[in-house]
């Protein structure tokens, strides 16, 4: 699969990765189109990350209506992470936004992140990160964030709030300079810093899940996110940002 798009033919890429979806994949698609119809050139690129229920069946179905539905299939469940990077991949666009497949990220939100990126006075952003001050989730589900989030961000100083929210927009460049490894998904504020970017984070609408369940729980997120987090830390010890001059740009050739 090639990751080179040198003539992006969409302005933006709504990635959205799923796993047993199959009752949440129209209404998103729908709400995905509402929000973003006559304000941005699009494509919606779902990454099936092995899906054992009729969600594979939906995406067709749904694609036949909507054309500008990309369809990527990992045969085996290979985890988030895998299936943002495979999204990021397939994307044919200079920015990308990413999208949880349960509906509780509101796709309105996004032309909103989307111009903070677009018309940011530093040329060093290079993320907007979706802040759920109010999470529409159990008390169970809002502990686990705050424990969550104060381990990652006292350990790496990602300056983000909220990095497990899947509504975030960066542009696809950026990201394809990012390391790969299971569950990056969640420090992409941290790997956007080590790369010499800055990273912002924007309230957004956070809505309880109506259909389908939940795929993960505290326990083992817990366990990978510590690993994971040593591992940022290490990454980020050996990154720099070179402070460059240009001192002469090469030159056509052509005679005038």
């Amino acid at each position: 699969m090639s990751i080179s798009t040198p003539d992006s033919l969409f302005e933006l890429a709504v990635v959205v990765p799923v796993h047993n979806e199959e009752l949440n994949i129209r209404p998103l698609v729908e709400e995905i189109a509402a929000a973003l119809d006559g304000k941005v050139e699009y494509q919606i690129v779902y990454v099936d990350d092995g899906s054992r229920d009729e969600t594979p069946e939906r995406l067709l179905e749904v694609a036949k209506e909507h054309p500008r539905m990309c369809i990527v299939r990992q045969i085996n469940c290979c985890g988030q992470s895998a299936a943002v990077a495979t999204g990021v991949k397939s994307a044919n666009a200079k920015f990308i936004a990413t999208l949880d497949g349960d509906g509780q990220n509101d796709p309105a939100d996004i032309p909103s992140l989307l111009e903070t990126l677009k018309n940011a006075d530093d040329p060093d952003l290079l993320l907007v990160a979706g802040w759920r001050a109010k999470r529409k989730d159990t008390e169970w589900k809002r502990l686990q964030s705050r424990i969550a989030n104060w381990v990652r961000s006292s350990l790496l100083g990602d300056e983000t709030p909220d990095t497990g929210c899947g509504l975030k927009v960066f542009t696809r460049q950026a990201f394809l300079d990012m390391p790969r490894f299971d569950h990056m998904h969640r420090f992409l504020p941290a790997l956007m810093i080590r790369r010499g970017g800055k990273v912002v984070s924007v309230k957004v609408n956070h809505r309880q899940r109506e259909r389908g369940i939940s795929k993960y729980g505290m326990w083992g997120r817990l366990k990978v996110g510590i690993v994971d987090i040593f591992g940022v830390m290490w990454l980020r010890s050996r990154g720099s940002k070179p402070n460059t001059q240009i001192i002469r740009r090469s030159q056509s050739g052509k005679e005038t």
